[in-house]
């Protein structure tokens, strides 16, 4: 079976088992389970940064974008369903009839052999085999569209690597170092240069960097052996999730209601959009994982509408997330879960209980997480490594991979704890080419199969006509090159 990839993963295998069906409702918690989770975090910091007015119009627009592609991806997968179908009946008719089918076809070339009469074929559209995006891809593109896939895959798993390796050391290093808390300027910044406990010369990076060592010796290892993460493991970490999110919102705004927010965000401020795009990309990005989420929904007569309501429900929640919090509080940490830290320099609450799992969480969510991914990530760095013919000498797989897994995000991290930069780079480059480039370009080159070509199929984007797919490219294109040239500006 050929590796796997994704966000908590993405598969370029075919399955044609879909595994325990279930609701609509059931699909729609899964997939806002799936969006909703690091980014969230970075959200606040982010949307203050950019100033709350423009924030409001560059995420409402980011989402519909991030909806457009996503049903780009639906219609994809029906296309595929289709090709697999009709693939399955030639199959077992080849053996009487040598039938000779081709895996990329457009309408200038014919699906058959003229002895096959294709208007005796008719397969269904309707999406019942998991057809993941690797196999989309496989199915589409070129060699270079599939290494174009498999960097932007590799690039995004590092990315995500990196936030974990800095977010869960940055939560452990604020709760357990003291200096600085309660020290009567309740809007004191705290430096990495400052001290970790009072009267001791280790600061506050130091720190950091330690428990950075820690948490790879600890959850490093199982890069080298295979892991699965298990049912009652993700009710778990969903549960903790959404407890502490609905605690963040209640708090701020408990705080609000008695006057007492200290947030005064400017309007609009121009160099905190790029960080915000790349902030909005990652925390909607689900396109990678859909096809395991939604193929086992049972009635998908709707499905566009559910995933529709899954897009606006998930806006609100971000919106009265990030609205909260910057009117509430006035220095917003990176990651917001440290404004709620027992020895923060502005404290939301004073329940001690409630701010040690607030400050937390992220540690127990990101660590059960990073396992699987630097799993994923293994098993395509062995995959694109492996020749076509021939195998790779044990060590690779078994050393050289998971090194290679491990030492580039662990540098990173090491070297900043910059969580909301993390993701913003990830989800400006490698997340916009996941998210944007490629769904675009493979419904777009699916719409030029065969079976495609006359319309009329389940699950078509509502988004059908050719320039949505073209203004898909150029948004892609100009925020790209708008965050790269910002990057280079502020950094000179």
């Amino acid at each position: 079976m050929a590796a796997e990839f994704g966000k908590d993963h993405v598969s370029i295998q075919v399955l044609t088992e879909t595994g325990a069906q279930y609701s609509q409702v059931v699909g729609f918690v899964y997939v806002f389970n799936l969006i909703v989770g690091t980014g969230a975090l970075t959200m606040p910091a982010a949307f203050k940064e950019a100033g709350w007015l423009l924030s409001l119009l560059a995420i409402i627009l980011l989402a519909f974008v991030s909806y457009m592609t996503l049903t780009f991806v639906t219609e994809t997968m029906a296309i595929s369903n289709a090709k697999l179908r009709l693939q399955q009946v030639l199959s077992q008719s080849s053996r009487e009839e040598s039938v000779d089918v081709s895996v990329n076809v457009d309408e200038r070339q014919p699906l058959l052999k003229p002895k096959v009469v294709y208007t005796d074929v008719s397969p269904s559209f309707e999406i019942t085999q998991r057809v993941e995006m690797g196999t989309m891809a496989a199915m589409f593109f070129n060699r270079v569209g599939m290494v174009f896939f498999h960097l932007c895959i590799i690039i995004y798993l590092y990315g995500d690597l990196a936030i974990y390796a800095a977010a869960v050391p940055k939560s452990l290093r604020d709760v357990v170092c003291t200096y600085g808390g309660n020290n009567g300027t309740s809007n004191q910044t705290l430096s990495d240069d400052d001290h970790c406990w009072p009267h001791v010369s280790l600061n506050r990076m130091n720190a950091y960097r330690i428990f950075v060592a820690v948490f790879v010796l600890l959850l490093g290892p199982f890069t080298f052996f295979n892991v699965q993460k298990t049912k009652y493991l993700q009710i778990l970490t969903s549960l903790a999730r959404w407890t502490a999110f609905l605690m963040m919102i209640a708090l701020t705004c408990i705080r609000l209601a008695e006057g007492k927010g200290q947030g005064h965000p400017v309007i609009a401020d121009i160099a905190g959009v790029p960080n915000l795009f790349g902030v909005c990309v990652y925390s909607f990005m689900c396109h990678h994982s859909l096809p395991s989420l939604i193929t086992p929904i049972r009635n998908k007569s709707r499905l566009l509408s559910v995933l529709a309501g899954n897009y606006s429900l998930i806006l609100v929640f971000y919106l009265v997330l990030s609205f909260t919090a910057v009117f509430s509080i006035g220095n917003i940490q990176d990651l917001y879960s440290l404004n709620f830290s027992p020895h923060g320099t502005e404290p939301v609450t004073s329940v001690v209980p409630i701010q040690y799992f607030l400050a937390l969480f992220p540690v127990f969510t990101l660590s059960t997480s990073f396992p699987i991914i630097s799993i994923t990530l293994r098993n395509n760095l062995t995959a694109m490594l492996t020749p076509r013919q021939g195998h790779l000498p044990w060590y690779v797989p078994k050393v050289v991979c998971p090194l290679l897994v491990l030492i580039p995000p662990v540098a990173v991290a090491l070297g900043t704890n910059k969580v909301e930069v993390l993701v913003g780079i990830t989800g400006s480059y490698a997340g916009a080419g996941i998210q944007y480039v490629i769904p675009a370009v493979l419904v777009l080159l699916a719409r030029r199969d065969t079976l495609a070509v006359a319309g009329g199929y389940l699950h078509r984007s509502p988004f059908s006509h050719r320039a949505w797919v073209i203004l898909t490219l150029i948004w892609a294109c100009i925020c790209i090159n708008f965050v790269t040239v910002n990057y280079i500006i502020s950094n000179l």
